[in-house]
Parts: C-alpha cells; structure tokens; sequence
C-alpha cells in the first residue's frame, strides 16, 4: 500500500506544476547579457592576451565544449582515479524554441583494475518535438556493497568486482508543451561477478540475496518512458520543473536471465529567489525520486541503490552502494547562489537523505548527509559551472568534481 501512496503523493506535484506552465519557461532560451558575465575562457583571454575584435556574444554559437581533468576519488571504496569530463552542449534548433542538447563522456581509471568509458546524451530535435536520451557505459567496476538494507556499518562492506556494459536508448515525442511519451530499450550485462575480499567467499550468503551473484547476470528490456520538462538547460537548471517516469520490464524472451518489473519516478522543482534577476544564481531546488522493483528475482546489481540513478548524482556525501533495497526513496534540497556579480564564482549547501527496504520497515530509517560547495563558471554560453563539493554523512565524508549542477 505504501507504495501506491508514494506514486499519488508524485503526481500531485506534476498536477501543480502544470498549472503554471506558461511561466516557467523562458519564452527566449538565449542566456541574456552574457557579455555581462564572465567565465574561465574569458579569464584564459586576458591571461594570454588573446586579443578579440568585438565582445564574445553567445547568440550564434551552436557547440559548446567544457573539459574538466582531474584527479579525485570515484565512488564505491576503490581509491582515487584520474577522471576527465567532457561536455559538448550544442542547440540543434532554433534557441528560441529548441533547449539546448547536451552530451558528456566522462572517462576515469584508477591506476589499477578500475575504469569506466560513459557517455550520456540529452539530445533535444528542433522545436522541441523530439528528445532522444542514451546511457552507454563499459566499465570494470570493483565496488564496495553492504547487502540489503542498512543493518551493517561502514566498515563491514564487501568488495564485489565485476565487468558491465550498459546500453539505455530511448525516444519521447512530445504530446503536448512540455509533456513527452516514449519508448525505450536498455541493456545491464554483467560478468566475472566476484567478491574480491576472501572473508566473503560466498557472496549470497553475504547479501541474503539468490538472484545475479552466481558469474555474470543479464537484464533486457524495453522502457515506456513519460516525462514533463520545463527546464531549458539540464547542464544548469533555471526556475522550472522536472518530473520523469521509467517502467521497465525485461522479459525472459528478450535474454533476460528473469522476468523482473521496475519503475523510476524522479521529481524536481526549481524556485528562483530574484526573478528579476535571471542571469544571477539564487535559486533553491528539490530533488526526489521513488524507485522500486516488482519482482523477488531482480539481479542482486539491479536493484535500487543510493547513487546509481541515471545520473550517478543522488547521495553526495554517502558512499555509492551504500544503501540497497527493492525499493528506495530519496529526497534533496539545495540552495545555489553567485557570489560575484560577473556570475564567475559562487556557492551551494546541500542535504539529502534517503531510505530503503531491506531491515526494518520501510520509511523509518533515513540516512541524511549534508555538504557545501563551490562553482566557477566555465562556459557562460552553455552556462555550465565547474563543482567542487564537500559532503559529509554518518562515517563517511568526500569530495566531489563536477561540470554542471548535480541535478
């Protein structure tokens, strides 16, 4: 029952939001008075003396690239890594009437038996009639995991190695202003599932869990995707709203090792705090999704985890994997603000918290964290920042590189 009480108290939200449609969408999607603004590229200019006949204007520039290298920690207990994130954003239409396109490679290693080669996209077809979404992903990924639920502390996880490739491609054509409907298909291949710590050499016995833990495990299936979108730019939101469904089935004729049923519903809301003000930062947003399976014979590495939402950006301050249940709830706030007029430099504060079925009943055990961070504005014609944010939860703290926002 409570799960349907879960998908009502959703989509009263995307009911408001609807109401007001008219004005959370810039009728022009051009960034105004970038010239006004500064960023790192306008920064390098003057460093170099790199001398410009007329004002950089962003009106008629079509790509934008933000590369950031960097070294840093990735999730899930592995070390530190060499991670390199490249953003293209680009509108394949008119400004106007078309938001801007995006795509990031983000390629990481650690030095040792840990790397990943992701590439999403957010592509958006000329006035917005079609958007088109891609997760692909080939990775060799040993991670910490601590069995369902929370019962276990931090220092009691297990280091669980595996090879993954991941294919997500999906198609919505819109419906009505800023309502789409599609169809998708996506792909988890799983193989060498092992426990890479010997005082776990049975890793069902570990987790309490039979299903994607003997090798290798396969899900394919197709997705039936809705989604309600008022933002002109996912890199970096501006005031709006978000709200996504995905259910997915993977039926067993199309290779999938079970036949299992999952649905992820994510909804987001951004209030600008100086609407007379758009092109300066203050704004609070929220962030929450409900994810849950329908089947006890879901793959073990399948099943709704703290940090692998479509984006890898839920639980900043929680190590990835934490948590881990056949069904999660998650929530989010975070207030953004410039601290420099110029839009170069600014701040963000953070909290989140989450919980999941596995002990004890579902919605009485949260695990909150909480973090701060800074952004400096790379690319003022994609408006996208670079992020350096510090989150911090029940024994367990880190820092996080980002271009764009976490949501």
């Amino acid at each position: 029952m409570i799960k349907y009480i879960l998908v009502l108290v959703y989509l009263c939200p995307i009911a408001l939001f609807a109401q007001n449609t008219p004005n959370m969408l810039p009728q022009n999607n051009t960034v105004g008075d970038t010239a006004r603004q500064t960023d790192l590229i306008d920064i390098a200019r003057n460093l170099f003396n790199i001398n410009t006949k007329k004002v950089r204007v962003q009106t008629g520039k079509r790509v934008y690239f933000s590369v950031l290298p960097v070294s840093g920690s990735v999730p899930g207990g592995s070390g530190r890594a060499f991670v390199t994130s490249t953003t293209a954003a680009m509108y394949l239409g008119d400004r106007k009437t078309t938001n801007i396109s995006s795509a990031t490679f983000a390629p990481y290693w650690n030095f040792k038996s840990r790397f990943g080669l992701p590439l999403r996209s957010n592509i958006w077809l000329p006035d917005n009639k079609w958007t088109i979404q891609g997760d692909i992903r080939f990775l060799r990924y040993p991670q910490l995991t601590w069995g369902l639920g929370s019962k276990r502390d931090n220092d009691e996880g297990t280091l669980v190695g595996y090879n993954y490739i991941r294919f997500y491609q999906s198609a919505l054509k819109r419906i009505k202003p800023y309502l789409f409907a599609g169809v998708g298909y996506n792909l988890d291949y799983r193989s060498s599932i092992t426990s890479d710590d010997d005082k776990v050499p049975d890793l069902k016995e570990y987790t309490g869990y039979n299903y994607g833990l003997s090798g290798h495990s396969v899900s394919s299936g197709l997705s039936f995707n809705m989604l309600y979108d008022t933002r002109n730019n996912s890199i970096n939101p501006l005031p709006g709203a978000y709200a996504n469904l995905i259910f997915r089935v993977n039926p067993a004729f199309l290779g999938s090792d079970n036949n299992w049923q999952s649905m992820f519903l994510d909804v987001r809301k951004y209030f600008s705090l100086n609407p007379a003000r758009p092109n300066q930062q203050n704004t609070i947003a929220f962030w929450s999704y409900y994810w849950t399976v329908f089947n006890n014979k879901t793959p073990y590495l399948d099943l709704p985890s703290i940090g692998w939402d479509p984006f890898n950006r839920s639980g900043r301050g929680i190590n990835q994997n934490r948590y881990r249940g056949k069904s999660l709830f998650y929530f989010e706030t975070e207030y953004r603000r410039d601290i420099t007029d110029n839009g170069l430099l600014g701040f963000v504060v953070f909290a989140n918290t989450n919980t999941v079925s596995g002990s004890g009943s579902f919605l009485t055990s949260w695990h909150p964290a909480a973090g701060t961070g800074l952004r400096v504005k790379f690319n003022k014609g994609s408006n996208t920042n670079i992020g350096v944010d510090y989150g911090v939860s029940k024994g367990y703290s880190t820092f996080i590189f980002s271009l764009g926002e976490a949501f």
